[in-house]
Order: structure tokens, then sequence, then C-alpha cells
């Protein structure tokens, strides 16, 4: 069963204005940096076992003096300047994480990539029926869908498509409004939902500004 697109009129404060290309760029790789770990380790000199002696004496050897073979110089010694564990969090103001997150939506619907979906017309999970759903949307490339997390039986049947990302409305964020070609809301999951109007569930970002 196809979906039932619905029609809307997509708020221009949140889908008509000029990206910031910069701010999104920085809240991207504030995510991104979020997302490492920072468990990488080595140990100092002070922390490999052995050494505690004077390997040779400090004269008369013929080589170079040494103080312990934990040395940074020798096999197996420690790492000198070695990563160690760290948070790469960064912070970011709240306005600035909403300017980008609008500037994406902005940007999609700039490019008529922005779909809402008024109800997707099956209650059973279905793999088959997801595909079938998003042949008749007419969604080549990657898509964002923007479920409720009620809406268990839809999570259930996009999960399986390599080509579709299913996101609570909650989570929305920049990276993965840009890393997709389209981006699908209900009409309960809409970002800045606004009045109904117009016709089909594909709406036109130049109408929407024009008619607002």
């Amino acid at each position: 069963m196809a979906p039932t697109k619905a029609s809307v009129t997509l708020d221009p404060a949140v889908f008509g204005l000029e990206p910031n290309i910069a701010v999104m760029h920085q809240v991207v790789t504030a995510q991104l940096a979020a997302r490492r770990a920072g468990t990488h380790s080595t140990k100092t000199r002070a922390e490999v076992a052995g050494g505690g002696a004077k390997p040779w004496k400090q004269k008369g050897t013929g080589r170079a003096r040494q103080g312990s073979i934990r040395s940074p110089q020798f096999r197996h010694g420690g790492v000198a300047l070695g990563p160690k564990p760290r948070s790469y969090r960064q912070r970011t103001p709240k306005k600035m994480i909403r300017l980008a997150l609008i500037s994406a939506l902005s940007d999609r619907a700039a490019e008529d990539r922005v779909l809402v979906v008024e109800n997707w017309g099956w209650d059973v999970p279905s793999t088959k029926s997801a595909r079938a759903a998003l042949e008749s949307l007419g969604t080549p490339g990657r898509v964002l869908l923007v479920l409720r997390t009620e809406d268990e039986a839809i999570w259930k049947s996009f999960r399986n498509l390599p080509e579709v990302q299913v996101i609570a409305a909650r989570e929305l964020n920049t990276y993965d409004v840009l890393v997709n070609d389209w981006v699908v809301f209900t009409t309960d999951t809409l970002y800045g939902r606004g009045a109904a109007s117009g016709a089909g569930g594909q709406v036109s970002h130049n109408d929407e500004v024009e008619g607002a």
C-alpha cells in the first residue's frame, strides 16, 4: 500500500533560510569529534616494566651514557609524547546547533527534497511494503526517515533497507540531514510544523516562502 502524502506548508523560518555553511561545518565537526572514543593510550617511561637500574656505568664503555632502558630510544621503552585517553567533545552553543539544523533543512528544502507523509498505510512490519513506499515517493539515493518512537512497525519495516536511516524526531541533527539526500517527515514529526495548504507531500521551497 502506498503511503498517504500530507499537504502542508513548511515554516519559512525553518525551511526557508539561507544556509549558514560556516555554522554547519562547525557543528558537524563537533558532532563527529564527539563520536570519537578517545580511549587511545601509550605507556610513558614511568609506566613500562623493568629498567630500574642503570644499564651500564657512566664512563669507560665507549657507549653513550644511559640512565634507564625504559627511555624512549630503547626497544620496549616508554613512548615520548604519545596519546593518552581524552575527550574530543567540543562545547557548542544551543543556538548554533539549532541554526545549523535549520540551515541543513533549508538546504534540502531548496532542492525540493523534503517530504511529509500523513499515513504510511500499514500497521504490521513489512520490508516489502517499505521498499514499495520508497518507490512510490520517488526518493532515489539515501533517505532520512524521521519517526516517532511509537511507530514500531514502521521502524522495523525500514531498518533493513541499507539506503534508509531511521531516526527519532528528538534526535534530528545536522549531520544526518546533510549525509542523506532526502528527508521524510510524518505530520507528527515535522520540524517547525505549519498550517496545511497546497497539494501533495513534496513542498516547493520557493512556493512556500512566497506564500508564507
